[in-house]
């Protein structure tokens, strides 16, 4: 095979698919069901050695064609199963774009959509199955840009000697790569939309907030926001213990020494501890999640909801919205479905609900609820569905423009049990439906005709948004408060969880604190 003589920035056919030329060295992607895929593109350079728990440094350049075919090794991560971690190769190459387009030709001047994935800041890749972008891409006739960055103490944990939110760094870094490259990939960097799911749409509200990512995205789709941002006192809190989990002290000097395997063991073993540290940590402790972006005052200057509401990104466009049933896929995975009794429901009210009378007033709005569905219901408004609409409403008074929507389409698998549960748009968004927990939503269910038809709404939704502003529904108010229902029959509806919205209204999100 020849390589194809390539000029900054263009793009040409030669060999197995289109080379391009980066800041970086030029790359050869690979034709794939009528898209050219580029996989494995260094964004910076590995974070290893006298690097590692620094911000993130330019990747090294690099002489004639790279073949960007393979994804990029994820990060050191978490796998949710205590002893066993995935860790990159040992170069750490982690911090990777992949990039799906129809035409890689500067000219093009596509929409681009960069997704952020989710994992609780502790686990997830751009190379993940369940991400595969390439119905995003054709369905929408636009370039699609998955990435890596650092997750768990690597990207997440508070340790002197590095800067906060290195996760969130990278993501800026990754996003000054496409400003400054996707032309060539037949993108149009003056139309770029993030979107994300979970800790992804935690990051992209962070990113809303952040100075450092102003002008790199003009529009934004957050789904299921999580609410979960910890004060510098209580990372640094967290960031001790799992120190000391590994032995050591939270600095860079002890724990750049360690091999990042150890460093994911401690998480895993701190996670498990973590509800016993209820007294100190409140309401971070029985997440079992010791990581979230860190209001440190300097990379996240402030909190989200507060940046919004005081004008930051006005001028992005947003889409919001959660899933009806979000919590119930936890209590799945525990194993808890059908389970929860009177005495835990009533300790996630007290630990949960808004204010001091808010376990009265729960029992109160919800008077057929059972323990499990208050267990529940307290915990996908807290974590999820509050912060998430509490977002758009926060852009709507910084003078900005939202549009909100709710999923309520059951899932499937395990006989519809599962519900509106979190991550279900995932399969539906990417049409993934056979991969990561698109197989546990899904688990002994073809996706029936109701199912692609909600998936294509999905796409195509996006896809509208990322081109013109508009997902194909009003905007978000709060006089009418319409939001998208998506399910088996879509409608434009108000704001279903009203009584919800009720229970909160007047309770301000703020940053989990350090008790004690």
């Amino acid at each position: 095979m020849t390589d194809t003589q390539v000029s900054g920035g263009s793009g040409v056919s030669g060999g197995s698919g289109a080379v391009v030329g980066t800041t970086g060295g030029a790359v050869r992607g690979r034709r794939e069901d009528g898209l050219t895929v580029f996989r494995g593109i260094p964004f910076a350079a590995p974070p290893v050695g006298e690097a590692r728990f620094a911000a993130p440094r330019p990747a090294e350049a690099w002489d004639g064609v790279r073949e960007a075919y393979a994804f990029g090794p994820p990060p050191p991560q978490d796998l949710l199963v205590p002893g066993q971690a995935a860790a990159g190769s040992g170069d750490g190459d982690w911090l990777t774009v992949n990039v799906w387009t129809p035409d890689a030709d500067p000219a093009a001047r596509r929409p681009v959509m960069v997704w952020i994935h989710g994992g609780a800041y502790k686990l997830g890749h751009g190379g993940s199955p369940g991400y595969d972008a390439r119905r995003i891409a054709a369905d929408g006739d636009l370039v699609v840009v998955t990435f890596n960055y650092r997750v768990g103490m690597e990207g997440f944990a508070r340790i002197d000697g590095a800067p906060a939110n290195r996760g969130l760094l990278d993501q800026v870094a990754a996003l000054e790569w496409v400003r400054d490259n996707i032309e060539g990939f037949g993108g149009d960097p003056g139309r770029v939309t993030v979107f994300g799911e979970s800790a992804g749409a935690g990051s992209i509200a962070a990113l809303l907030a952040m100075d450092r990512a102003d002008g790199l995205f003009r529009r934004a789709i957050a789904q299921s926001v999580p609410g979960t941002f910890f004060s510098d006192e209580l990372a640094r809190d967290i960031g001790a213990a799992l120190a000391a989990e590994a032995g050591l002290r939270p600095t860079v000097a002890d724990l750049a020494t360690v091999d990042p395997d150890r460093l994911v063991g401690a998480g895993q073993t701190l996670a498990a501890k973590m509800p016993g540290y209820t007294g100190r940590w409140g309401q971070a402790a029985p997440t079992v999640t010791p990581y979230s972006p860190v209001v440190d005052g300097d990379v996240l200057p402030v909190l989200p909801w507060r940046a919004l509401a005081d004008g930051a990104s006005r001028d992005v466009d947003l889409v919001v919205g959660h899933n009806r049933d979000e919590f119930r896929l936890f209590v799945a995975m525990g194993g808890q479905l059908g389970t929860i009794g009177e005495e835990q429901a009533a300790s996630a009210l007290r630990m949960y609900a808004p204010g001091p009378g808010g376990e009265a007033a729960y029992r109160a709005a919800f008077p057929d609820a059972g323990a499990g569905e208050l267990y529940e219901k307290v915990q996908t408004d807290w974590l999820f569905a509050v912060p998430t609409m509490r977002l758009a409403e926060a852009h709507l008074a910084g003078g900005g423009r939202a549009h909100a929507y709710e999923l309520t389409w059951p899932a499937p698998g395990n006989g519809g049990g599962l519900g509106a549960c979190h991550a279900l748009d995932l399969p539906l968004l990417f049409g993934t439906f056979d991969a990561d927990l698109g197989a546990l939503l899904f688990a002994g269910a073809e996706p029936d005709e109701v199912a692609l038809a909600l998936s294509a709404r999905f796409r195509a939704s996006w896809t509208a948004f990322a081109r013109t502003g508009d997902p194909g529904w009003p905007a978000y108010d709060t006089e009418r408060r319409l939001v998208q229902v998506l399910d088996a029959e879509p409608a434009v509806v108000p704001y279903p969880e009203e009584t919800t919205r009720r229970l909160w209204e007047g309770h301000e999100i703020s940053v989990l604190p350090l008790h004690g």
